[in-house]
C-alpha cells in the first residue's frame, strides 16, 4: 500500500515575517536574515511532523503556510497532476470575471 507525501509550501507575498512558523516547526523550518522562512529541501514533511506542520500553518498569522497533499507514485515538482494548470485556470477565470483578461 501506497502513502501520499505531504509538502509545505510558503506564499512570500502573503508572509509578514511573523517567524511563528519557525518557532513551532524548527525541523523544517529556518528564518532567513530578514525573518522570513526558509524551508529544508523540497519542503517535504515527515510523517511524525504532520501534526506540527498542520499546527504551524493553522498559527500562522499572515495564513501564509500550506499543506499539500501529494499521490505516491507522482513524479511532478508541484504536487497533485494537474495543480498548476487548475491553479492557473483559476486564476483566469477570476481575471475574465472582473474584466481584466488579457488575450
Amino acid at each position: 500500500m501506497s502513502q501520499e507525501t505531504t509538502r509545505l509550501r510558503v506564499n512570500p507575498i502573503a508572509c509578514s515575517g511573523h517567524g511563528l512558523c519557525a518557532e513551532l516547526l524548527s525541523e523544517l523550518i529556518t528564518l532567513d536574515e530578514w525573518g522570513y522562512p526558509v524551508l529544508a529541501g523540497d519542503g517535504t514533511v515527515p510523517v511524525w511532523l504532520t501534526r506540527e506542520a498542520r499546527r504551524a500553518v493553522t498559527d500562522c498569522p499572515a495564513l501564509a503556510l500550506t499543506l499539500i497533499s501529494i499521490p505516491a507514485g507522482h513524479t511532478g515538482p508541484d504536487g497533485p497532476s494537474g495543480l498548476r494548470e487548475n491553479s492557473e485556470e483559476a486564476q483566469r477565470r477570476g481575471r475574465a470575471r472582473a474584466g481584466t483578461l488579457r488575450t
